[in-house]
C-alpha cells in the first residue's frame, strides 16, 4: 500500500529527530531505533543534551538496574525540577494562550508566567505547603490552571491533578489517597453557554477529605458561591513582587500522582518524577511530534487527562506557546476548534477520533471557512481510528499536506510507547512503530514475540 503521506523536503529539512540522529550517526529511523533501545545510556544522555535539560547538580549515571529492571532509577546523583526548564526561555516570547468558550482571550509571556508561577508558589508555602505535600488541582484549562501547575512543582509539592467534570466522591477519592493538603478549584466554568458549578462540587469532595487544609478558588465565572472557612480567593494566595525560587528537587523527586480509572474497580495512582514524566513528554513533542521553539501547540484535553500535564510540562519546557482551550469544540459554532488554529496561528493540533467523528457531522464547509495554513503537524490520542475520520481529518483540516501523528501510550508509562513521526512516510489509522526509545514488542501467552498476529504489547526495557 502507498504510504497516505511522506515527508516533504521542507519537513526533513526541519526535523529535530532526523538532526538528532544524524548527529549521533544514524542515517535512518531504524537505525535511531535500534540504537535508542540497545544502548540505553548513550540515547537518553543524547536526549536529554538535546533537550536542553536544566541540571542543578549533574548526574553521573544514566540509569542504574542494580536493583531489578522493574525499579530501575534514573539520573544517578543528578538534580533538577523541571519547572527551571519549562521557565528558561526569552522572556518576550509569548508561553500560554487561554481560551475561554465564552470568548475572552488572555495570555501570558514567558516572564509573565515566571512572575505569576513565583507569585502563586509563594503563596503556597505562606499557607504551609511544603516539599512532597500534596496539592490537588481540579480547574478547567486557564491561565490559572498552568500557573498552578508550575507553581506545585516549583515547590517541590506533588501536583494531584484532577478531571474538571468529576463528581465529589470521585474526587474525594482521590484525594483521601493522595493525602492532598490543599485543593485547587474554579466557582465554575462555561459550558454551551451555561454555567457548570464547581465549587459546590469541591466543598463536598473536600468534605470528604480529612487531609485538605485550604481551599484556593479561582474566579472563572464571577459567580457567587458558599463560603467556608477554610476557603482561600486565588486572589489572596498569589504574592505579587515574589522572587521564583524553584525547590532543589533530585530527579527522582515526585512531581506529579495522576489516577486512572483503574482495572480494580477503585481510582490508581501513577507517580512520576521530574526526571521521568516531564522529560519523556518534552522528548516525545520534539521527535515525533518536531514541536520546537516559536511553534505554537493546541492540544483539547483536561488537566485530569495525562495529555493536560504533558502539554503544559513537555510543550513550556520546549519553548513552545501552549494554548488552552476551556470548552467545546462546536460551540457556539461548528468552526470553533477551526478558528483557534486561525486566530492563535497553531502550528501542532491535537484533538482525539471520536471528537473528529462529531465534528464530521456538520461537513467540510466549517473547516473550510477557516485559515489553516499556519498548521504543520496533526496529532490524535486516547482511542483507535477508523479510516473515514483519519482520511476527513487529514484530507479537510490538514489539507493533505499534515501529517497525523498518531500516539498511544499511558497515563502509568507517562508517555507514547508506538506513534509516528514527521521524518517517516506514514498509513492511514496506523503507527509507524515505537517511539524512539521503548522497546516495545508483542509477545503471544508464553511471552514470545510474534508479528502478524494479535497479542500482547509490552516493554522489554526500562524508559
Amino acid at each position: 500500500m502507498a504510504a497516505a503521506w511522506t515527508p516533504s523536503p521542507a519537513y526533513l529539512e526541519r526535523s529535530r529527530l532526523r538532526a538528532f540522529a544524524m548527529k549521533n550517526g544514524h542515517a535512518d529511523y531504524a537505525s535511531l531505533l535500534r540504537w535508542s533501545t540497545e544502548d540505553l545510556e548513550g540515547f537518553w544522555a543524547a536526549t536529554e543534551r538535546d533537550l536542553h535539560i536544566s541540571w542543578r547538580t549533574p548526574y553521573t549515571h544514566v540509569l542504574d538496574t542494580s536493583r531489578g529492571v522493574p525499579w530501575t532509577t534514573w539520573w544517578t546523583g543528578g538534580r533538577m525540577n523541571y519547572v527551571a526548564t519549562a521557565l528558561r526561555h526569552d522572556g518576550d516570547r509569548l508561553a500560554v494562550i487561554a481560551e475561554g468558550e465564552e470568548g475572552t482571550v488572555r495570555s501570558l509571556t514567558y516572564r509573565d508566567l515566571s512572575d505569576q508561577v513565583a507569585s502563586f508558589a509563594s503563596g503556597l508555602r505562606a499557607l504551609g505547603v511544603k516539599h512532597g505535600d500534596r496539592v490537588a488541582v481540579f480547574l478547567p484549562l486557564t491561565l490559572e490552571c498552568a500557573v498552578a501547575v508550575l507553581a506545585i512543582g516549583a515547590i517541590g509539592a506533588v501536583l494531584i491533578p484532577i478531571f474538571s467534570g468529576y463528581g465529589a466522591e470521585a474526587i474525594a477519592g482521590r484525594l483521601r489517597d493522595a493525602q492532598a493538603k490543599v485543593l485547587v478549584c474554579a466557582d465554575g466554568f462555561y459550558r454551551r453557554g451555561k454555567v457548570v458549578a464547581m465549587k459546590e462540587t469541591a466543598d463536598d469532595a473536600a468534605d470528604g477529605a480529612p487531609s485538605i487544609d485550604a481551599v484556593v478558588v479561582v474566579d472563572r465565572v464571577g459567580r457567587a458561591y458558599p463560603k467556608r472557612g477554610r476557603d482561600v480567593p486565588w486572589s489572596d494566595v498569589t504574592h505579587a513582587g515574589a522572587v521564583l525560587d524553584v525547590a532543589d528537587t533530585s530527579a527522582e523527586d515526585p512531581f506529579m500522582v495522576i489516577y486512572t480509572s483503574g482495572t480494580t474497580g477503585k481510582p490508581e495512582g501513577a507517580q512520576h518524577v521530574h526526571g521521568g514524566f516531564p522529560l519523556k513528554a518534552a522528548q516525545d513533542l520534539a521527535h515525533c511530534f518536531d514541536l520546537q521553539e516559536r511553534d505554537v501547540i493546541l492540544w483539547s484535553t483536561d488537566i485530569g487527562w495525562m495529555m493536560g500535564p504533558w502539554l503544559i510540562a513537555g510543550g513550556l519546557m520546549l519553548g513552545a506557546t501552549i494554548v488552552l482551550y476551556d470548552g467545546t469544540p462546536d460551540f457556539p459554532d461548528p468552526s470553533r476548534m477551526w478558528s483557534l488554529v486561525e486566530r492563535h496561528k497553531v502550528t501542532h493540533l491535537g484533538i482525539s477520533p471520536t471528537a473528529i467523528r462529531g465534528l464530521m457531522r456538520y461537513g467540510e464547509e466549517p473547516v473550510r471557512a477557516t485559515d489553516r495554513s499556519s498548521l504543520f503537524v496533526l496529532g490524535s490520542t486516547g482511542e483507535p481510528w477508523n479510516p473515514d475520520p483519519w482520511w476527513w481529518y487529514f484530507r479537510n483540516v490538514g489539507e493533505s499536506r499534515c501529517p497525523i501523528i498518531n500516539y498511544s501510550g499511558g497515563t502509568e508509562v507517562s508517555g507514547g510507547i508506538v506513534g509516528c513521526t514527521t521524518w517517516t512516510p506514514m498509513q492511514p489509522s496506523s503507527f509507524i512503530g515505537p517511539c524512539p526509545g521503548m522497546a516495545a514488542d508483542v509477545v503471544d501467552e508464553t511471552g514470545r514475540s510474534v508479528r502478524g498476529a494479535v497479542g500482547e504489547l509490552v516493554i522489554r526495557k526500562p524508559w
